[in-house]
């Protein structure tokens, strides 16, 4: 998958668990402060994140992904590996 469809994959999921819009899920976005993603719900995209991409995201790689570009990137390497 590229970039692109990771982030837009991901978009999916955050507008599915949170509410927000799928348009505003961009790379520069940072999950808490632009998003308002709170860590009940970064939990649920995690899970949705796993299953959809087929990738383990350990918790204490959670607290590392801040933007939405630090998981689509964290992503990008676990599919790789």
């Amino acid at each position: 998958m590229s970039t692109e469809e990771i982030r837009a994959a991901l978009a999916d999921i955050v507008n599915e668990v949170a509410g927000v819009d799928a348009d505003d899920v961009q790379l520069d976005k940072s999950f808490v402060d632009d998003l308002d993603v709170d860590s009940l719900s970064m939990v649920e995209v995690v899970v949705e994140a796993e299953e959809k991409f087929g990738v383990t995201i350990p918790d204490d790689e959670v607290k590392n992904l801040k933007t939405v570009g630090d998981a689509v990137a964290y992503i990008e390497r676990a599919q790789a590996a």
